[in-house]
This record gives structure tokens, C-alpha cells and sequence, in this order.
């Protein structure tokens, strides 16, 4: 179907020019608005203002231009005998391309000093509603959103003479998308502008395809991997993938526990990660020692996992990776022939972060059968001030420093956790059990020998004393919970028959 007119009207003017000058050179006639209409006639490209077809000023500020039958009849006309004939009648030419995007609301709602006014003024009313008539009809009308597109269309246009009927469902499924998205960020942030609430009566989630992925958890679960339009921080997302083959569904899962555990540690630190649990993490005064020592933590889980991070890798960290294989290795940087020598791994995921900070404050949301729960990200910090000391016992400065370690590394392993550790490296982690004592005997475990000297972390309070018998017995010597049980001073009684040392820190870290 031949293209004789098109409307052109946006916000975002990036390549519209270039756009308007082919669509020109093909003969095609331009209407437009405003400022795009301003852009054009500076760039001596011929067109016709929307006002000169529909007969009817740009009104109330620009609010009012596109809003009227003779645009919307062009548009929404099917080309057949009854609706040409209807059109006609009223004096109504088809319009049969419109490139339309919309007012920025989006980037004005990220502006922390955005007025109520501000944001008002940037919701877009004709450009939605151009938009989503073009798409309707879509068999007849191209419509173009996005600009990176542009190219295509004229290629197009070009080639076949029109725009084929493949492209024109994509372009108006992706006009939709646009819409959508727009429409959800404008109630998301008026909700909470207006109501100040947290968590709004309606949920609207907008994230972008990333990837199809192989599989899911399991090779008869089929996959996709999606991300946020707008990501504020490194994460695994955002990351780049400098190398190997693509990230599998458990891979994503993986490297961002571990991404998410070493974000929280401000000096040089590394943790290997398997299933979403951390088997060793070590922090150090450098990236060398907190690798060696993380890796030593507990070589044979480690085996298969996922390496993540805080600094740059340097290539000899590298040369001692020999023999180790690894699914995911994750970092801020890559010294230039450490890398070389990595990418010598056929199937190494090899992911870049660039810098990393703290976490910042988002929603974390979850996925139930047939609900969502939505929640405050866990991106708190111990506040080392705020410790009690519940013992006769207080820790040496060794103790203390390593209970804090290891508090920050339990946030990270899944309920019920324990985590024993010494020299800021762990040397035991008991995960996911459903009884408490029972992490404790299997982080006993892990440790052997090692634990002797070492001091505990609890992601909840201790229900009876058993788990500090267990940890007594394991030659555990300092204790961090969040204390509040209803036995506390059975456990703190237990802590004091063995010399240890117990601190509480007055708020939990459960990991679901």
C-alpha cells in the first residue's frame, strides 16, 4: 500500500530530520506540529502545518493541535469503499504514516525537584492518542515510536516501495509497548506524589527483553531474561558480557546473589557462589589475598560456581585459577592480559560491571502462583555503634571485627543461615535449613578444624540454647545475632558457661 502522507510530531527530534528529507525524496507529503514542524522548515524540507489541514488553531499552550477529526478520520479510516467514501464526504485526506514519541514525563519524573506543575505539563494527551490510532490500524497506517527505527522504515520504503505487513505489527506492537509503559510511569509517580504511599493500589512493571534463554531452571521450562528500562546501578542487567557462551537462566540467579553480596563490602573482597549460596568470601587489604583466601574457604563447593569481584582482576589472579572451573566470573574491570588469558576459556561467562557503590534504595519484588509481593530492597548496613554486648564476656577487637564480616556475608545466605568465619574469611556456612541447629552442625562441619578460633553470625535469634552448644563444641569463641527470642537469657547463660563472647544486633536478615 502506497504511503502518500505522513504526520510527524515528537518530542525527541534525534533523526527526525534525516527522516523527513528521505521521506521528501520519495515523494511523500509531510504534515507536522509545533517545533518538529520548525526543525524541518529550517532544514528547507517542504511541509504542511497541522493547523493549515484541520482549519483550527494550536490552542490552550500547544495542548490542543492534533485532537481533531479531520487528523484522526485521515488515521483511523480503513482503506475501503465505505470509509474512503465517508471521509471524502468530509473533506478528509488518509494520513498514512505517523511518527509520533512523547513528552518527556519519564526523565522529568527522575528529576528529584520536579514540581506537581512539571509533571502535569509533561503528560503527553494527543501524541498517546496519535499513537495508539495509528496502531490500531495498523494494516493501513505505519507508525514509528522509537527512533532508532527511522532507519528501517526508509529502508523499506526503498526497497519494497512500502512497509511490509510484518514490520507494521512490529512497529504497532511496540507503539503499544510505548503507550503503556508511558501511561504506567505517569500513575506510579502521581500515585506517589499525590498519596505519598509506598506501594500503590495498582502495579504496573515495565521491564525490556534482554534475551530468549536456552532454558529454564530445568531443560523442560522454557525462559527469557528481562531488564529495567532505567537501571541505576551496576548490576547483572546492566553488566557487559565480555566473553562466553550466554548466560543460562540458574547463571543470571547466581551471578547476581554474588554481584549483590560483594556490592555490601567496601574493602577488596571476593565470594564464590553455588545455587544462590556463598561458599567462600574473604575480605582483605587486597584483591589477591581476599581471592586466595575465599577460594581456600571451600574449594570443593566453589568448584563449578560463580566468582564474583569487588576490584579489578589482575592477571595473577588469573594464573592461579588454573585447574578451577568456573561457570561466571563478575568484576568492575579486567587488567588487559588477564584477560587475554581468560578469554583462552571456550566457555567462561565472562561479565563486566564497571564501577561499583553501594546498593541503592529500590523494590524487590516476587513472584507467588497467581500474586506479586513487593517489598523494600534489604540494602541495610550494621551500624557497629548500635551493637549490645549481652555477655560477661565483651569480644576483642579481632572478634568484633570478625563478627561484623560475617554478619554482612550471612544477609546473603539463605534462611535459616550461619555462617562462621575468622580473619574476615569464612570458614563454615550452614544455608537454608529449616532448623537452626542444624546450620550450625552443618557450618561445624564444613569448618572442621577450622572453626576453632572462629566467630559465629545468625541471620535470626537463637530459639534454644543448642545451637550455641553445637558452636561451643565447634570451638566458636564470639557469637552475632539479632537477639529477641523468648530464651535469650537461655542462650546468653549458655554463651557465658563457655567464655564466649555475644553480641546482639537488634534486627534480623532473613533470606528467603
Amino acid at each position: 500500500m502506497k504511503i502518500r502522507r505522513a504526520l510527524l510530531s515528537v518530542s525527541d527530534k534525534a533523526g527526525i530530520v534525516n527522516l523527513a528529507k528521505n521521506l521528501h525524496g520519495l515523494g511523500i507529503e509531510i504534515i507536522s506540529t509545533g517545533g518538529t514542524a520548525r526543525a524541518m522548515e529550517d532544514a528547507g524540507i517542504p511541509v504542511k502545518r497541522v493547523e493549515e489541514i484541520t482549519g483550527f488553531p494550536e490552542m490552550l499552550d500547544g495542548r490542543v493541535k492534533t485532537l481533531h477529526p479531520v487528523i484522526h478520520g485521515g488515521i483511523l479510516a480503513l482503506r475501503n469503499e465505505d470509509h474512503m467514501k465517508q471521509i471524502k464526504e468530509q473533506g478528509i485526506e488518509p494520513i498514512d504514516m505517523v511518527v509520533v514519541n512523547l513528552y518527556p514525563f519519564e526523565r522529568v519524573a527522575r528529576e528529584e525537584d520536579a514540581s506537581i506543575e512539571d509533571l502535569i505539563e509533561n503528560i503527553d494527551i494527543g501524541g498517546p492518542t496519535l499513537i495508539r490510532s495509528a496502531a490500531k490500524n495498523h494494516e493501513n497506517v505505519v507508525v514509528v515510536s522509537n527512533p532508532s527505527r527511522y532507519d528501517e522504515v526508509i529502508e523499506a520504503l526503498v526497497e519494497e516501495g512500502d512497509v511490509p505487513q510484518e514490520m507494521r505489527r512490529e512497529l504497532a506492537l511496540e507503539a503499544f509497548a510505548h503507550t503503556a509503559a508511558y501511561d504506567s510511569t505517569i500513575y506510579s509517580t502521581l500515585s506517589r506524589r499525590f498519596t505519598g504511599l509506598k506501594f500503590p493500589p495498582h502495579l504496573f512493571l515495565h521491564y525490556l527483553k534482554v534475551q530468549d534463554l536456552r532454558y529454564g531452571e530445568n531443560k523442560e521450562q522454557e525462559a527469557a531474561f528481562y531488564r529495567e528500562l532505567d537501571i541505576t546501578e551496576p548490576c547483572i542487567a546492566s553488566a557487559r558480557q565480555l566473553h562466553g557462551k550466554a548466560l543460562s537462566y540458574n547463571n543470571i540467579l547466581d551471578t547476581n546473589d554474588a554481584l549483590e553480596l560483594i556490592k555490601d563490602f567496601d574493602e577488596p573482597t571476593v565470594a564464590a557462589i553455588k545455587h544462590t549460596n556463598p561458599c567462600g568470601v574473604s575480605s582483605a587489604d587486597d584483591i589477591y589475598t581476599a581471592f586466595r583466601r575465599g577460594m581456600d574457604a571451600d574449594p570443593m563447593s566453589a568448584y563449578g560456581g560463580i566468582l564474583a569481584l569487588n576490584r579489578e582482576v589482575k592477571y595473577d589472579i588469573v594464573k592461579d585459577l588454573k585447574g578451577i572451573f568456573l561457570e561466571v566470573i563478575i568484576a568492575p574491570s579486567y587488567e588487559e592480559k588477564a584477560l587475554e588469558r581468560l578469554m583462552k576459556r571456550k566457555n567462561l561467562r565472562i561479565m563486566e560491571t564497571g564501577p561499583l557503590g553501594p546498593p541503592k534504595p529500590s523494590m524487590d519484588y516476587r513472584k507467588v502462583v497467581g500474586g506479586m509481593l513487593a517489598q523494600d530492597r534489604d540494602i541495610s548496613r550494621l551500624d557497629p555503634s548500635k551493637l549490645k554486648v549481652v555477655t560477661e564476656r565483651e569480644p576483642t577487637k579481632e572478634e568484633l571485627r570478625d563478627m561484623i564480616f560475617a554478619w554482612k556475608v550471612t544477609k546473603h545466605v539463605k534462611s535459616n543461615s550461619i555462617v562462621f568465619a575468622k580473619n574476615k574469611t569464612t570458614v563454615g556456612i550452614g544455608a537454608g535449613q529449616m532448623s537452626r541447629v542444624d546450620a550450625v552442625k552443618i557450618a561445624s562441619f564444613k569448618a572442621g578444624e577450622k572453626a576453632k578460633g572462629a566467630v559465629m553470625s545468625s541471620d535470626a535469634f537463637f530459639p534454644f540454647r543448642d545451637g550455641i552448644d553445637e558452636a561451643a563444641k565447634a570451638g566458636i569463641t564470639a557469637v552475632i545475632h539479632p537477639g529477641g527470642s523468648i530464651r535469650d537469657e537461655d542462650v546468653i547463660k549458655a554463651a557465658n558457661e563457655y567464655g564466649m563472647a555475644m553480641v546482639f544486633t537488634g534486627h534480623r536478615v532473613f533470606k528467603h
